[in-house]
């Protein structure tokens, strides 16, 4: 199989259209044509169905296709180990995390790990969606559960627990609660519990919601609930861990909360020497020690 032709074949079908693949190759057109048309004389086999608006994989183009992604993944985590072959740590780290999480706790820390490691590149990717490790849609992630996959090293972080906040503002202009029928007599605001979340979110919200609330307002990430708590619009159900970076904050009805949700670090088993790798789990740890120590010495005695 002639590689050179498999790499143009990836970036057409990764493009769809025979010009902007040229354009990332820095061919013209009738050659990248060219290549597809020998390709598909090779194989016996038409890769792409052609239409005015572009380019659509047949069905063996998918399998191609699908054999070309594993390549390109495989030959990006050689390149990566290689890489971390030197002493200093460089380069592109991948790393994927919940919106709320990684907007609320994550970026806000990453300045320290960017002073200890300059040369350092964070593609930070925050989504619900639980990307594939192994097959390197991302190099590290930080899960709101255990990674089921037997190929990952794990490593838990912390636990998370959704509780009820609102702005001191709030609370000065209105009687917090001290039940939860006093919930009847304050907006709620939530997270959408049909929202892609974990699943103790969701049940929590879903058993506030039972307490007769008038008033309510959804959004669908944790990011947003927090702008319209510290916008003085209601109570918020937050994950706790948001009050470290926002001090003006107060808990209330202090007995109620979700259950415990785990913190896992998670990457793949041959990324176990890579030293991006481990310079991101070592500045999370020191990160999670240091929110104990502060946790502890605000806890009364």
């Amino acid at each position: 199989m002639d590689w050179d032709k498999l790499r143009i074949f990836h970036a057409v079908a990764d493009a769809g259209s025979l010009t902007h693949a040229g354009d990332v190759l820095n061919l013209s057109q009738s050659a990248v044509s060219r290549q597809i048309r020998t390709l598909e004389e090779n194989l016996d086999a038409t890769l792409f169905h052609r239409h005015a608006r572009g380019l659509i994989l047949t069905e063996q183009g998918e399998l191609l296709f699908k054999a070309t992604k594993a390549m390109e993944q495989r030959l990006e985590s050689a390149t990566a180990r290689i890489r971390d072959s030197a002493d200093e740590v460089f380069g592109e780290l991948r790393v994927t995390t919940t919106t709320g999480f990684g907007s609320l706790w994550l970026a806000p820390r990453l300045s320290k790990l960017y002073d200890k490691y300059p040369d350092l590149k964070i593609d930070l990717m925050l989504s619900e969606r639980v990307l594939d490790l192994p097959m390197r849609e991302a190099d590290v992630a930080i899960r709101m559960k255990e990674p089921s996959q037997a190929d990952l090293i794990r490593k838990r972080l912390m636990s998370v627990n959704m509780r009820l906040y609102a702005s001191q503002n709030y609370l000065n202009s209105h009687t917090a609660p001290k039940n939860t029928d006093d919930l009847a007599d304050h907006r709620l605001i939530c997270q959408s519990t049909s929202s892609a979340q974990v699943s103790a979110g969701a049940n929590f919200a879903r058993h506030i919601l039972t307490y007769n609330v008038r008033s309510l307002l959804t959004v669908n990430n944790y990011f947003g609930v927090l702008q319209g708590v510290i916008s003085d619009l209601g109570i918020g159900l937050l994950p706790d861990y948001v009050t470290e970076d926002f001090p003006n904050l107060v808990r209330v009805l202090p007995d109620m909360e979700s259950n415990e949700i785990p913190v896992f670090l998670a990457y793949p088993e041959e990324l176990r020497q890579s030293k991006r790798i481990a310079a991101f789990r070592d500045f999370v740890t020191e990160e999670i020690i240091s929110r104990r120590k502060r946790l502890r010495n605000q806890t009364p005695e």
